[in-house]
């Protein structure tokens, strides 16, 4: 989408050499966590059908780790412990 709009060098996408894309400010952030690069262009197929995976067997309630596979388990213990933390800080945030 980026490259469609010509974007990728104003947004810093990850693809780009360094000689393509300046180095400047954040263009993302999220608590601790900053990026002078989009993180979109970081995201795998994989990842994302990981991600997508894990919420629809959470919210299914299946999440029977004996039919996944090791890769899957460990995205979805890393997954799990990012979205309790995003709960408590959201919790924490409203008092």
């Amino acid at each position: 989408m980026c490259r469609n709009a010509g974007l990728e060098k104003q947004r810093r996408c990850g693809w780009l050499t360094q000689s393509e894309g300046p180095i400047g400010p954040p263009v993302w952030a999220r608590h601790a966590v900053t990026l002078s690069t989009c993180p979109k262009s970081y995201i795998t197929p994989e990842s994302e059908t990981l991600l997508e995976e894990f919420f629809v067997r959470r919210r299914m309630g299946d999440l029977d780790l004996s039919e996944l596979s090791a890769r899957q388990v460990e995205a979805f213990v890393i997954l799990e412990k990012a979205l309790t933390a995003e709960i408590k800080n959201g919790q924490e945030t409203r008092r």
